[in-house]
């Protein structure tokens, strides 16, 4: 009866350690306590880039209302499709001054077409930088000496897949994103991910390139897709229990660990009542 309790007990205590996972591989950030003993440096550009295919609104204000008529003069745009290539008339006032604000989609090669002003290379500069090089278009073909231009990018987002608690498309709100800003918006990775094997995918000068993170180390800080950019995309693999959770051998394996567990607990209960 002992040893057939013990083999038992021995089945029972394989069945449980299977379901367990050592922390050093869900662990985020291992070592971060010596590391971070004192302030590190931020080494990587996270300055979003203007790419082909990018939307973009383009707001010109100006402290003489009329003068901002050669632009409407030009709108052809709107709304329907008509008019100019890429481009959408969005608002058309502001309080001190006049506003027109327009949305454009950066075409193949990398330029957007303004009201009166014509075709501006804009792929490969920030928002900060682009609104400047308009503004000097503008001040150059127009009558307008104090133009003042902003420049956003409207459709920037994120698509992760893999193993994450609610895989989606994240649409970015600002220009400083970090891979852990999006994973968090999509629920953290799941129970079944590698924390060692995340990918991004980017395109960068027309090459796709792949970055892998392990998110369990802290020099993912360093890494060059820590901070995404627009139209990035995630991939957090799964760990093999996942696929072994779906097939009929864990299902057989968990109702016989039960049972196992079950048996050694009533036999250790006979055993007890008749040493008693």
């Amino acid at each position: 009866m002992k040893k057939f309790y013990s083999i038992l007990s021995i089945l029972a205590l394989a069945a449980m350690m299977c379901s367990c996972v050592s922390t050093k591989k869900i662990v985020y950030f291992q070592g971060s306590d010596s590391l971070f003993t004192q302030a590190q440096e931020v080494m990587q550009q996270y300055e979003m880039k203007l790419k082909p295919a990018d939307q973009i609104l383009v707001k010109v204000t100006c402290s003489e209302p009329e003068l901002l008529s050669i632009f409407a003069d030009d709108v052809v745009m709107g709304t329907s499709g008509g008019g100019r290539t890429g481009s959408s008339y969005l608002s058309s006032s502001t309080s001190g001054g006049m506003s027109n604000a327009y949305g454009y989609t950066i075409s193949n090669d990398g330029c957007v077409v303004l009201p009166s002003v014509g075709r501006v290379h804009v792929a490969g500069l920030t928002t900060f930088d682009a609104a400047k090089v308009i503004e000097e278009k503008i001040k150059d073909v127009s009558k307008i000496k104090d133009p003042g231009v902003t420049v956003n990018l409207l459709n920037a987002r994120v698509a992760v897949l893999g193993a994450v608690k609610g895989p989606r498309v994240v649409s970015l709100t600002s220009e400083r994103n970090t891979v852990l800003d999006i994973l968090s918006q999509c629920g953290d990775i799941a129970d079944t991910g590698l924390r060692q094997k995340v990918r991004l995918y980017r395109e960068v000068d027309g090459k796709r390139m792949m970055y892998e993170m392990d998110l369990t180390k802290t020099d993912v800080f360093n890494s060059p897709a820590y901070y995404v950019q627009q139209n990035d995309l995630i991939y957090v693999e799964p760990n093999k229990s996942q696929s072994i959770k779906s097939s009929a051998f864990y299902t057989f394996w968990t109702a016989g660990a039960t049972i196992i567990s079950t048996l050694a607990t009533v036999t250790s209960m006979i055993f007890l009542i008749k040493n008693n």
